[in-house]
């Protein structure tokens, strides 16, 4: 399973792929806002930062199919051509989809609540499908379940479209999804973080230290105990 960064701040994101193994980023309108600069300063300075082959994911703002195929021509030439274009599954957004992906454009289908939707999206011809999972649970469903159903989906009507899993509320949930095989999940900074924040470990580690040193002496490693 691939993992990804949701998020748009640079500094951030620099220091998250300084720790993990990351795949790429995505971002959304709501996260682009938070920045509170022209959109494709940001976003040009994040593709220069993870190179222009890595993932990076950008959502159009238009509601009708003609004009969001134009944002994603635009997006692509400004981002290059390995840029992923989100586009909501409506029935707009599939129109889109169709002809996008007929010009061999990269595309994830996103606000998708249901199995239903990512079929239609992958007939379409998107590359991802995001259903978001923890607002899926917030709806009263389970989102993790639904993740699963529309990976089955995929393999079982031979479509090429993966999973891209989108908000999350903790690792659990994460887990679950890469125990079970699918495509890729796109993680908030505090949710990634909390993949491996145990305190458990920070203890177990902390008494290691502590009985070095009482063998070798204060602040001694591996590297001076000699």
């Amino acid at each position: 399973m691939k993992l990804i960064v949701d998020f748009a701040n640079l500094g951030q994101i620099k220091e998250l792929y300084a720790y993990y193994p990351l795949d790429g980023v995505t971002t959304n309108p709501a996260i682009l806002a938070k920045e509170g600069r022209n959109p494709y300063e940001v976003l040009k300075e994040i593709r220069e930062f993870i190179g222009a082959e890595a993932e990076l994911h950008v959502q159009v703002i238009s509601l009708d199919a003609e004009s969001m195929i134009q944002e994603a021509h635009k997006i692509q030439a400004e981002l290059g051509a390995a840029t992923y274009v989100k586009i909501p599954v409506t029935r707009e957004g599939l129109k889109a989809i169709k002809t996008l992906a007929a010009e061999n454009a990269k595309i994830t289908a996103t606000a998708v609540y249901n199995p239903m939707q990512a079929y239609l999206a992958g007939k379409a011809g998107a590359n991802y499908a995001a259903p978001y999972v923890n607002r899926i649970d917030n709806l009263g469903a389970d989102g993790v379940k639904v993740a699963k159903e529309i990976h089955d989906i995929f393999k079982k009507n031979d479509l090429k479209t993966e999973v891209l899993a989108a908000s999350f509320k903790n690792s659990q949930q994460v887990l679950e999804l890469a125990k079970y095989g699918v495509g890729a999940a796109t993680i908030s900074p505090d949710v990634m973080e909390g993949l491996i924040k145990l305190d458990s470990v920070t203890c177990a580690v902390a008494a290691f230290v502590k009985d070095f040193e009482k063998l070798c002496g204060e602040g001694k490693t591996m590297l001076n105990c000699c």
